[in-house]
């Protein structure tokens, strides 16, 4: 049975609704997602099927989007310099040879500490605070700055300690009370407790006896690069699928990987962060968005052991998944499939979150065909 497709679409964006119609027809009858767009700051698409408007979901590594928003925006404000070494904010992060590293290239994946020798318990996956003082003391994998590789579930406690030590506030305050409250946006950093109702559990993927076999020849024994990056190497190994299922990190909302949104919710984030929105100005200046999202790490990625890039705390995501946006964009997917950025030549801002985690990991497939039809309704109109 095809699930129905509810919500509304603007004139114009009416072939976005049939593309979204058509992936949900060949999905699983249990299929659950949404789908949002903005142009300009105007909202134009709003749809959903299996759920209900207003659902929750765990986004994953989409959370590294509004915690690089946090730091596009101290940025802005001069409280944080991106030339500066990041133990200028945060003297402890010397160790082990890090003493170097500017906090352009933290934000850029290069700082090495992608994990630690012996993995986090699940206790200190959810907080921050804790991660940081681990990753204080812990050797870098390769020489800091010289080669990146993707800091899976670590890259938001390092750029948050260098905001709490910076402001005061932890990068989840500072979140709050300057991009969250003020633009009333349905993506939290800490889900408080009246909303839980809203959650919707990630459920596990489901693949294909074709795409199982193509998990299990990708092995990778517990001390890899990529398997630390994962916490594969820790005496306790946390099923990152679950990860948000889990209260603790829900309630914490570690920078990472914790954050809870509707396709709404990160849509609307985006287009706070590049159009006026109301009566609100955007969160960033042109020449911020544009620092933020120029390339400054291409390549071969050494945690996902393929071709990535980066701009700061930003995916590239014009050069990882969508080729079709423009140069700059600035965005980041989610490991069950989530994805959202902000395209500042259209004026797009994008936002989609699925139940089911996506096969084989980050940016669900139908990413590429809804984007796309998004993206050619904007220039359109």
């Amino acid at each position: 049975m095809t699930q129905e497709i509810h919500g509304t679409v603007a004139d114009g964006f009416e072939d976005v609704r049939e593309e979204f119609a058509a992936f949900v027809a060949g999905e699983r009858p249990d299929y659950e997602g949404q789908l949002c767009a903005y142009v300009h700051g105007r909202k134009v698409v709003d749809l959903w099927a299996g759920t209900e408007a207003d659902a929750l979901y765990g986004v994953f590594s989409s959370t590294k989007g509004a915690a690089s928003l946090v730091v596009a925006l101290l940025v802005q404000d001069g409280t944080l310099e991106l030339d500066r070494k990041v133990t200028y904010y945060w003297p402890e992060f010397a160790a082990e040879g890090k003493g170097a590293l500017t906090l352009r290239d933290l934000l850029a994946h290069r700082a090495g500490v992608v994990g630690t020798d012996t993995g986090f318990t699940l206790a200190e996956l959810a907080d921050d605070r804790q991660l940081a003082e681990r990753l204080a003391d812990q050797r870098p994998f390769w020489r800091p700055g010289t080669a990146f590789g993707y800091h899976a579930l670590v890259s938001g406690a390092l750029a948050g300690e260098v905001v709490r030590r910076a402001t005061g506030r932890t990068l989840q305050e500072v979140y709050q009370e300057r991009i969250r409250t003020p633009y009333a946006l349905d993506f939290h950093l800490g889900l408080p407790a009246p909303q839980e109702p809203r959650f919707r559990t990630t459920q596990p993927m489901a693949p294909t006896p074709r795409q199982q076999a193509l998990l299990d020849a990708t092995p990778s024994g517990p001390h890899t690069l990529t398997s630390i990056a994962y916490n594969g190497n820790a005496a306790e190994p946390a099923d990152l699928a679950s990860l948000p299922n889990m209260p603790l990190v829900r309630a914490k909302g570690p920078a990472s990987v914790g954050g809870v949104a509707s396709a709404r919710g990160l849509a609307g984030t985006y287009a706070a962060a590049i159009s006026a929105l109301g009566d609100r100005a955007p969160l960033l200046k042109p020449d911020t968005v544009a620092e933020f999202g120029q390339l400054h790490s291409v390549g071969y990625d050494l945690v996902a052991r393929s071709h990535r890039s980066f701009g700061l705390g930003f995916q590239a995501t014009a050069d990882t998944w969508h080729p079709f946006l423009g140069a700059g964009t600035i965005g980041h997917s989610g490991a069950s499939g989530s994805q959202a950025f902000a395209d500042p030549w259209s004026g797009l801002a994008y936002g989609y979150t699925r139940r089911r985690f996506a096969f084989p990991g980050g940016a669900a497939p139908e990413n590429d065909r809804l984007a796309r039809a998004v993206h050619r309704a904007a220039l359109a109109a």
